[in-house]
């Protein structure tokens, strides 16, 4: 047993040993209400406090040893064996915390967040000072998508560890998924100071940094994230818009090319296509652009920038270029076909008339 179960179990033996405290003289004061000499109101006899169900959150000794039994069986697979045992276990205790908790890890496990929720509220309900229940149950939240509730359950699984790095960032993470990166920040800030080396912590941070268009320190804390997880799609595009947004030209093409170098796609070339726009190399804009299309002959953002590039070569032409006129019409109106809600679009072909 860990030292924080042990620090668990004590703490819920006094809890429990209050709870009989308090029933007992609930017992008391109600006996002593409805008296008559010794008799209870009516004449009945008083219920005993001895008889009271108590709430017994703990195991016993041998339930321990039925409780490792059946967590090893969920940790090997044998998910039916597991649950069976924990069943047992409730049949003879309904309130036995680490069993409510083993079934919801268990389905968890399983990936039947549905049914692994109740099991953990049920937990998180018997105790409310137990992490484990807590936070299993907002992570459950989370991955059924039931954000607002989640980050209350990980609230509460703050309140009983606040250090919690897991705990913190998926605060952070729902409050992003419900788009409020202000609340997000803070926790991800949290996190950040107590896991500096984790890089997905990085991420999460320069997340709502970006979010909150404060783009410098987005920027550092995504080139930070880089010393510390493999670069990936989400994080080398969000670093070209970002380069981009702030004139940084240069190093929004050199992420362009690492991102078509791991992950190329119609996407990332629109992105190199659009980098080098900005940054006035047109030829090397409607190559990138072109090659987008390519790949994906319906992926319109490229077909948008295959547009521009031949609008702006037969505007500085004078409007001679009549090849360029062509493709700069044609590729407009295939990506108006494919995507009509395109107000810009519409606007440039009516002031321009390719």
């Amino acid at each position: 047993m860990t030292t924080h179960r042990r620090s668990t179990i004590h703490h819920s033996l006094a809890t429990v040993r209050t709870l009989s405290g308090l029933v007992l003289t609930a017992g008391l004061v109600v006996g002593l209400a409805g008296c008559r000499g010794t008799g209870g109101r009516n004449g009945e006899a008083p219920i005993e406090a001895s008889k009271r169900p108590e709430i017994v959150i703990d195991p016993t000794p041998e339930q321990e040893v039925a409780l490792v039994d059946a967590n090893t069986k969920t940790d090997a697979g044998s998910y039916d064996e597991a649950i069976a045992l924990f069943n047992d276990l409730l049949e003879d205790n309904p309130t036995l915390v680490d069993a409510h908790i083993g079934i919801g890890r268990t389905y968890e496990k399983m990936g039947d967040l549905e049914k692994a929720e109740p099991a953990y509220a049920r937990a998180a309900t018997l105790d409310i000072e137990n992490f484990d229940a807590q936070f299993g149950h907002a992570r459950v939240l989370s991955g059924l998508q039931r954000f607002t509730e989640a980050i209350r359950a990980f609230h509460r699984a703050l309140v009983v560890r606040p250090e919690s790095i897991e705990a913190n960032a998926g605060m952070a993470d729902a409050y992003l998924k419900l788009n409020q990166a202000q609340e997000a920040l803070t926790f991800a800030e949290k996190a950040v100071e107590l896991a500096k080396n984790d890089g997905e912590a990085r991420v999460r941070l320069a997340v709502a940094l970006e979010r909150l268009n404060r783009n410098a320190e987005a920027i550092k804390a995504y080139e930070v994230a880089l010393e510390l997880v493999e670069p990936r799609d989400g994080i080398l595009t969000s670093l070209v818009n970002l380069y981009s947004s702030e004139k940084r030209y240069v190093e929004a093409i050199n992420t362009a090319d690492e991102l078509i170098r791991i992950a190329p796609s119609a996407n990332a070339y629109e992105r190199l296509g659009w980098a080098h726009f900005r940054m006035g190399t047109y030829d090397k804009s409607a190559e990138a652009y072109r090659k987008g299309v390519e790949l994906d002959e319906n992926h319109w953002p490229s077909l948008n920038g295959v547009a521009t590039n031949a609008l702006n070569r037969w505007l500085q032409s004078g409007r001679k270029d009549e090849a360029a006129r062509q493709e700069a019409r044609a590729a407009f109106q295939r990506s108006l076909r494919i995507n009509q809600d395109q107000p810009k679009v519409v606007a440039i072909m009516t002031k321009y008339a390719p």
